[in-house]
């Protein structure tokens, strides 16, 4: 076996992990969860991407990597006024959607209706918060930020995959250096917590919905075009079905959607892991047992990130997706034709709005698909 499989899984894996954590942290805050149901969380998503794609890859022989949804956790984290229950309650409820896309073709076709514009001008909303965020922590603690985003940019000329993680890591050393926190947390090893879900109808249309369509249009389809694009030929069903369920399953520990991944998926897909395409499939298994080890020490991890400073994690996450918002803001702006669609649907997205119960992301798909309607309308 060539080293080039293994090291790409662990590459993928600890990138899309460590750079993205944050993010995760960020959206159990907001739902209100505690440390103990915030590791659970970890513990449980990293359990079931390492069931996704060592069972798939292995089944398909294809590199199929899935990752928790980082717009997803975005919009969990940019939502308000609702309770841990009531978040496990909707991530139920996207994975049954995900199930039933997965076994209901229509539904796949459904959603990659959506126009493109709309769909990234709703992301770009979601995100764009985070990006601000990370700009205001530089007068709040400049000696500590600047350098973290000179590093970035620097790092990100060489190696844009890893220059969110040189930033966590480097944060840390800092604080640590300047005796900005005390230590880190003894090593422990994860439990899981069982949280009863709670189903209500603002949750449901706020949080699950939304969710479920940044899952579908944001990460599934954009996983499934990376496997098309080094020459496979993925089953969307399964796939998609396969993710939906166990994210039903691990639901109830806290864990959000899991889905295929588009960009960690880039780094196990292509000719770099192996000349041959029907050996790459075997990036899959490191890949999970990577995050089989994420899984054990969760809690540990989510210790280090509540003693750290908070404006360090505020500007992991915002860097963590200014790739993300780029991409979206490009795409949502492409065409001249949805270009006021998209504007009104990040404008929207972006202003907070909370109408019924409902947050914005919710609202702002709606304003932008009224626009693309009225446009359609006036052309007939």
């Amino acid at each position: 076996m060539r080293v080039s499989i293994p090291t790409s899984a662990f590459v993928a894996a600890i990138v899309g992990f460590g750079g993205t954590l944050a993010i995760i942290i960020a959206a159990a805050a907001a739902v209100g969860a505690t440390q103990v149901e915030t590791a659970s969380w970890v513990t449980a998503i990293c359990l079931a991407m390492a069931v996704e794609t060592g069972w798939l890859s292995w089944r398909t022989k294809m590199p199929v990597i899935t990752a928790w949804s980082t717009p997803g956790a975005a919009l969990i984290a940019a939502s308000s006024g609702f309770t841990m229950p009531e978040a496990v309650g909707a991530f139920i409820v996207t994975g049954v959607l995900l199930v039933a896309t997965g076994l209901f073709r229509p539904l796949t076709r459904l959603i990659a209706k959506i126009p493109g514009s709309v769909a990234s001008g709703m992301l770009a909303g979601i995100v764009v918060t985070f990006a601000m965020n990370a700009a205001k922590t530089v007068p709040v603690d400049p000696w500590l930020i600047l350098p973290l985003v000179a590093a970035f940019f620097l790092v990100r000329l060489w190696n844009p995959s890893l220059s969110v993680l040189v930033v966590l890591v480097g944060g840390v050393l800092a604080v640590l250096l300047t005796g900005r926190v005390g230590g880190l947390p003894a090593p422990e090893l994860s439990t899981l917590t069982w949280i009863w879900p709670q189903f209500t109808v603002s949750a449901i249309v706020g949080l699950a919905l939304p969710l479920y369509l940044v899952t579908m249009a944001s990460q599934n389809l954009s996983g499934l075009a990376v496997l098309r694009a080094d020459g496979y030929e993925p089953p969307p069903g399964p796939l998609i079905g396969v993710t939906g369920l166990v994210s039903v399953l691990t639901a109830p520990f806290g864990a959000s959607t899991t889905n295929l991944a588009a960009i960690s998926a880039a780094i196990c897909t292509g000719p770099d892991v192996h000349p041959d395409p029907t050996e790459r499939w075997k990036t899959g298994p490191f890949y999970a047992l990577a995050y089989l080890v994420f899984a054990a020490f969760g809690a540990s991890l989510v210790a280090i990130f509540a003693v750290l400073p908070q404006s360090l994690i505020v500007l992991v996450a915002g860097l963590a997706l200014l790739g993300s918002l780029a991409n979206a803001l490009a795409i949502a702006l492409r065409d001249e034709a949805g270009r006021m669609a998209a504007t009104v649907t990040f404008a929207v997205t972006a202003s907070g709005l909370a109408l019924f119960g409902i947050g914005s992301a919710f609202w702002g798909l709606v304003a932008g698909l009224a626009v693309v309607g009225l446009d359609r309308l006036k052309k007939k």
